[in-house]
């Protein structure tokens, strides 16, 4: 029998090794939250800010949005600090992770595609690395075009091809302009001691099963292969072992559940620490797993950015609001001149309209807005105190 834990300490555990209980290292910055995540998923939807910016905002505060960017995407000494691939979905990685890939990228060697069925001719592949040789980095548009007609659906063959070059390793994008990746060559970017793929495939899991069980604190095995979407293993349990975890049993839960050493000793410290009040992208990495994130807040947590209009529930974009190490409502925001707009706000109680417009207030001034506005308040009754409680902080 492993370790007992009540569903309180697991709920902690998981706020701590996220960075959103307790003292974070400032000075560490943007590169500190991703090395603490392991992986950023990036997102192309921007309604408040990108979710690869909201992240860090989420666990530092307000720092300069040009900052964020900054330091994903710049270079030491002509070596990049991070790159782009697929983990969880299309994330950002600490540079010292490119090893750890290697299962992925023999993956999509050994399939010989990407998506199954995509055909492209040798020759394209070869001008690609070819002129990234020649040229240095560059973006689809100066490699000869995304698209072949205005569809976002419908890819040019050199989209197609620098893709599956990015997915086997081939290139690499080290850095976005805007929203288009940069690719280049590996051997231009990534640091010579890390740039080999020597690492098995256990050796792989192993690794992310253990950098997943500490961005967790605690969890089951279905939490811990779904962060970077490993597929079902057959030996778990060893794995697990091998990766440094140990087994636990967290009350409520109802299934085997694995912790980090480091997250059993923060909880045996008695060590506290300031929450953090927040609204968190959709995509962030606390709540991933929609299951986990039921099980362990007892919230219900869904994008309906893809959701048609009429059948959404809370909101195009809808942002959960955490305070207390709770999720305790959310919001769907909206920009409108200098004003951000909650458009439509649910709040699990009225104890949740000070918290929401604290943190509505906090996103309003690190976007540029001087203004906060609630449209619809669900449920209505508390629509007053949240409109008082906006008012109060502005």
């Amino acid at each position: 029998m492993g370790t007992m834990l009540t569903a309180d300490e697991a709920r902690r555990a998981a706020l701590r090794a996220q960075g959103l209980l307790g003292a974070i290292d400032r000075r560490a910055g943007v590169p500190g939250v991703l090395r603490l995540l392991g992986a950023v998923q990036l997102d192309t939807i921007s309604v408040l800010a990108r979710s690869q910016e909201l992240v860090p905002f989420a666990r530092l505060g307000p720092i300069g949005r040009e900052a964020i960017h900054t330091a994903y995407w710049s270079h030491e000494r002509g070596e990049a600090r991070t790159f782009e691939y697929w983990s969880h979905a299309a994330c950002v990685l600490p540079v010292e992770e490119w090893p750890m890939m290697a299962l992925r990228r023999r993956h999509y060697r050994e399939r010989g595609s990407v998506w199954g069925n995509e055909v492209i001719s040798e020759a394209t592949l070869a001008e690609i690395t070819g002129r990234l040789a020649a040229e240095g980095p560059l973006t689809t548009t100066e490699l000869g075009g995304a698209r072949k007609t205005p569809g976002w659906w419908d890819w040019s063959e050199v989209k197609v091809a620098v893709e599956r070059l990015l997915a086997t390793g081939e290139v690499v994008c080290v850095e976005r302009r805007g929203w288009r990746r940069v690719y280049d060559l590996p051997e231009r970017a990534i640091p010579p001691h890390l740039l080999h793929d020597d690492l098995d495939d256990h050796a792989c899991v192993v690794r992310m099963i253990a950098l997943a069980g500490r961005a967790m604190g605690v969890a089951t095995q279905i939490d811990l292969l779904d962060y970077y979407r490993l597929k079902p293993q057959q030996d778990f349990v060893a794995l697990a072992e091998e990766a440094g975890l140990v087994p636990v049993e967290v009350e409520g839960w109802g299934r085997d559940a694995w912790a980090d050493p480091a997250a059993l000793a923060a909880l045996e410290s008695g060590a506290a620490g300031r929450h953090r009040t927040t609204l968190l992208s959709p995509f962030d990495s606390l709540i991933w797993e929609r299951r986990r994130t039921e099980r362990i807040f007892g919230f219900s947590h869904r994008l309906e950015a893809y959701v048609p209009k009429p059948k959404r529930v809370h909101g195009y974009y809808a942002m959960p609001l955490l305070h207390g190490g709770k999720l305790i409502g959310r919001a769907d925001p909206a920009r409108e001149g200098g004003t951000l707009i909650g458009r439509q706000v649910s709040l699990a109680s009225a104890k949740a309209a000070v918290p929401m417009a604290k943190a509505l207030h906090e996103a309003a001034q690190w976007v540029g807005c001087d203004a906060v506005r609630a449209e619809v308040v669900t449920p209505a009754e508390l629509a007053p105190v949240l409109h008082a409680a906006i008012a109060a902080e502005g």
